[in-house]
């Protein structure tokens, strides 16, 4: 796929209403909220939704599950005004169009562990049921939020046919060479801007993104 003029700048584990309201006045156009409670980032639906009734207009709120029940899901989506479910579990296709269907106004993103074991065939059968994926790295015993980067040089055998976020250790240190060995749709971060699980640190938040922002300028002054 073709590299988008604007990267979207998508940050996750959010638990606090102060760095949500930090990550959005810099610019981020996504927030990751994880109702995973094995997640030391972990947030609860009232949290979650008192900061997300509190964020500027088009900052998109996007909830974490890890193979929880779609009612669940649904719930939550409604109760907290999710506009995405990024999910990082093993839920199959069926799951993803039944959450679509049930959860109309939300739009999913599945997120995929990457490894050397990875190929085409666990990303095909998802063409017709989501939105986008989220590549991750790959962690037997862990479902995400490892801090630690992938091979990226394994995406081009995804041959993923949608627009994908580039995750996995992405921190102030390394963004600038991956968006120049990689063309995500967007980019997550999330433990590389922390001082701890769930504490965001703000300096590093407008960092991050002024980064992204200035490798888009100098990439299309480049193509002028």
């Amino acid at each position: 796929m073709s590299a988008p003029d604007r990267i979207r700048i998508k940050i996750c584990g959010m638990t606090r209403l102060a760095d949500a309201l930090c990550a959005a006045t810099a610019g981020v156009d996504a927030l990751g909220f994880i109702f995973y409670e094995k997640s030391p980032r972990a947030v609860s639906l009232s949290a979650a939704k008192d900061i997300i009734r509190q964020l500027p207009p088009l900052v998109a709120a996007v909830g974490v599950f890890v193979d929880e029940k779609l009612e669940q899901v649904v719930r939550t989506v409604r109760a907290c005004g999710l506009t995405h479910v990024q999910l990082h579990g093993a839920e199959p296709p069926d799951y993803c169009r039944q959450l679509a269907d049930s959860a109309a106004s939300c739009r999913i993103i599945k997120a995929v562990r990457v490894g050397t074991h990875s190929t085409s065939a666990d990303i095909t059968p998802y063409r017709t049921a989501i939105h986008g994926y989220l590549l991750d790295t790959y962690e037997h015993s862990r479902a995400g939020g490892t801090g630690q980067r992938f091979d990226w040089s394994l995406i081009d055998q995804l041959q993923l046919d949608r627009p994908f976020f580039l995750a996995g250790g992405l921190d102030l240190k390394n963004i600038r060479v991956a968006l120049k060995q990689v063309t995500p749709y967007g980019v997550d971060a999330n433990s590389g801007l922390e001082d701890a699980p769930g504490l965001k640190n703000h300096h590093r938040i407008h960092s991050f993104i002024t980064t992204v922002r200035g490798f888009e300028c100098e990439r299309l002054a480049s193509q002028q």
